[in-house]
């Protein structure tokens, strides 16, 4: 058993566990996992187990995780030399950004073949050394599934753009063109590109004088799932790699692949610009249920496997459940981003909404979380817990303070929030470390996506101007080069190496050698390694449990409730601003057991009073027993 001299730390670090009872919370699980649903007083809670709800999966983006044949790129084996980092860190699952081959216009999200990998990453024997591997450390592998569209130099793209007649012209969307008042060809319709709103969707081909669909890049272009032989190769390709060990797919952008058929043009909502956003006519289209549904019979339910949908632009909740509900639902979970997009508003940076920088307060924060545990746990559907991802800035530099003085207590803080919600627990390379945004200092030479050169192609006085909305929003940040010990480099890649992308000047202080030591028991990375703990050995609460709002109207301190079957109550007290703040405690008796501060389980339990104290940042953890 674990003693106090392991969690009583020195000033700047934690503690996670003070009091003997807490000891005795190992073995928790035991007798709740099969009792029923029955009502309480903060709300019902999920009875229906699966081993994907309770596991932890780790995102890696391969090109920045670890080099291990020294191009500057991170590998397929550089996973698999790391995964007893991943393993003691509580990972149950490893889920891959794509390694398919690949021209690498937009990281590998432009597939040219599904079933080989981009050279630099490896091969497809390395993939299946790596499935072992994890399966020796009872660990799974899940694929990032990109099927909405290919590269155009996927072999089926470059025959259906070939000529009209190839048998292969229906596996995408063409369109003939409007033409001008000169006879100059135009697009059908005004719909504008995601990653470049000032440009048109639509890519004229000269050879066959038609426009085809290309929602994100002009390398990027939409399959035609209307088409039953398409879909039949996605099932196929799902089938391959199932069969080879795969426990599953994260789904990019699934919910894009029924659109419109009548192409209509979308409202202009941005004046003066001839480009539109159209999300309304291609995302989430009348046939979506019918295709996943398809893809569920054919394939999903043939295997014990996991599935997670990426689906950008829904705002229905009940659009949401019927994805995802537990019997009738197509999908095990999705990702939504309306967390994600707290401090998104149009205007910061003119001709993309999604580098805007607007304010938020704990309300919005409060209001968002709530409100996505109620419609699951209510709803029958299930939540999945993220803050960061590939696509998103370092969530301590999004929701906290990254400074030298307040990342880890934010970090930490981010920690006890998503270990202690339902849902399947998401974690990025880098988030266990407290990684944070790239420098203010970097110009726009250092960023490398095609988000940012689409932005203002060869416009840097514009790039300048929007330096400070980049260092908070650029996809960028989190594609940065893991660090891994204080070495140039920061480990990811020899000295004399050039890494594809300049890893984060701190990395000499924020890096995993450091925080692994079993001497830094304040690290960021222990301290989630003892949340993830937490959450596994009280699963019943944690993952499970009902949730409920407490304190609903303080305008500083977000705070919850989570209650297994059994009836035990877990407090979850969380500050999010950078000043004092107060908050009444409800007088259930509670044990204090978990803080971000070293004192803080202290101050609490000494204060005295009901009224609890919070630093800036500071959270904390409490438990009470059944009676």
């Amino acid at each position: 058993m674990w003693g106090r001299s392991r969690w009583a730390e020195t000033r700047g670090s934690c503690c996670l566990c003070r009091v003997d009872q807490f000891l005795m919370l190992k073995h928790s699980r035991v007798g709740i996992g099969l009792l029923g649903a029955s009502k309480m007083s903060v709300g019902k809670s999920h009875t229906d187990r699966q081993w994907w709800k309770e596991a932890v999966v780790y995102q890696i983006y391969p090109a920045s995780f670890n080099d291990t044949n020294n191009d500057g790129r991170g590998d397929v084996n550089g996973v698999t030399e790391k995964l007893d980092y991943l393993k003691d860190l509580g990972v149950d699952v490893v889920w891959l950004s794509p390694i398919y081959d690949s021209p690498q216009v937009d990281n590998g999200y432009d597939i040219a073949d599904y079933k080989k990998i981009y050279p630099p990453y490896g091969t497809l024997e390395d993939v299946d050394r790596l499935i072992q591997e994890l399966g020796r450390r009872g660990m799974k592998l899940v694929m990032d599934l990109v099927v909405n569209h290919t590269s155009d130099q996927h072999p089926w793209f470059l025959e259906s753009r070939s000529s009209k007649s190839n048998p292969k012209r229906d596996w995408y969307i063409w369109r003939k063109p409007k033409y001008d008042v000169e006879g100059k060809p135009r697009p059908p319709n005004n719909w504008n590109q995601i990653l470049g709103e000032a440009h048109s969707a639509w890519i004229f081909d000269e050879t066959t004088q038609e426009y085809y669909f290309a929602a994100f890049t002009p390398q990027q272009s939409d399959l035609n799932w209307e088409n039953p032989d398409v879909r039949a190769a996605v099932y196929d390709i799902l089938r391959f790699w199932l069969d080879r060990g795969v426990a599953g797919f994260r789904m990019d952008v699934i919910n894009l692949i029924s659109k419109d058929q009548s192409f209509p043009d979308a409202e202009v909502v941005i004046p003066g610009q001839p480009y539109q956003p159209a999300t309304q006519h291609f995302a989430n289209g009348p046939r979506l249920h019918e295709f996943l549904g398809e893809m569920r019979r054919e394939v999903l339910d043939k295997y014990d496997q996991m599935t997670v949908g990426e689906m950008p632009f829904i705002y229905d909740d009940k659009e949401f459940l019927k994805i995802v509900h537990q019997k009738d639902g197509f999908l095990n979970m999705v990702f939504h981003f309306e967390l994600v997009d707290i401090d998104s508003e149009r205007g910061d940076v003119p001709g993309d909404a999604r580098m805007s920088v607007g304010n938020w307060d704990v309300s919005d924060l409060r209001r968002i979380i709530s409100r996505w545990q109620r419609i699951m746990i209510d709803g029958g559907g299930w939540n999945s817990l993220y803050c960061e991802n590939h696509d998103q800035p370092r969530s301590v530099s999004h929701y906290c303070d990254d400074s030298d003085e307040y990342r880890e207590y934010g970090s930490k803080l981010l920690a006890m929030m998503e270990t202690t919600l339902s849902g399947t627990l998401f974690v990025y390379q880098g988030e266990e470390l407290g990684m944070r945004n790239v420098p203010l200092a970097w110009g726009p030479e250092e960023y490398k996506d095609i988000e940012v050169n689409e932005m203002y192609p060869n416009d840097q006085e514009k790039l300048q101007k929007a330096r400070r909305a980049l260092r908070a929003k650029a996809r960028d940040n989190g594609r940065t080069p893991m660090q891994w010990d204080s070495s140039p480099n920061g480990g990811f890649c020899p000295e004399e190496v050039t890494p594809w992308m300049r890893v984060n000047d701190d990395y000499p202080v924020v890096n995993a050698a450091a925080q692994t030591k079993p001497e830094a028991t304040s690290s960021v990375y222990h301290f989630w390694q003892r949340l993830v703990t937490l959450r596994k050995e009280n699963a019943g609460a944690l993952v499970h449990g009902g949730f409920e709002l407490i304190d609903e109207t303080n305008p500083d301190v977000f705070s919850y409730v989570r209650v297994a079957d059994s009836g035990e109550k877990w407090v979850v007290v969380l500050n999010f601003t950078g000043h004092s703040a107060t908050w009444e405690s409800p007088k259930w008796g509670l044990q204090w057991v978990a803080g971000n501060y070293a004192d803080g389980l202290d101050k609490v339990q000494s204060g005295g009073t009901d009224l609890v104290h919070l630093r800036p940042w500071e959270g904390l953890i409490a438990r009470q027993p059944c009676n």
